[in-house]
């Protein structure tokens, strides 16, 4: 058995018969299983390898930001909802009270 820590989440990640499991330790001391005989014909450091990345897909840590799409409006009815030009953004200085474009 093998433990994989990622974003402070524990995964017991077990060669099987048919493969590899990986099972997520729950906080509470249960086990909840992510998935069974996976990676059946890989070796075992090309197991944990992709066990890895296919931890940190279904587990994402972090915000992704998309900006809008100032070239294709949306559109209510009549009305064209344009998003804010991101070519020139707004930065926030935190020591002050408003926003205001980078100098």
């Amino acid at each position: 058995m093998m433990t994989i820590v990622y974003n402070d989440i524990e995964f017991a990640f077990n060669r099987t018969d048919k493969g590899w499991d990986i099972t997520r330790k729950l906080p509470d001391g249960a086990a909840a299983l992510v998935g069974t005989g996976l990676f059946a014909d890989l070796p075992e450091a090309s197991a944990v390898a992709r066990a890895q990345v296919l931890i940190r897909s279904i587990f994402p840590a972090g915000v992704r930001l998309v900006g809008p799409d100032v070239a294709h409006p949306l559109t209510v009815g009549e009305v064209k909802i344009v998003g804010p030009d991101v070519s020139h953004p707004n930065f926030i200085y935190w020591g002050k009270d408003s926003t205001s474009f980078a100098k």
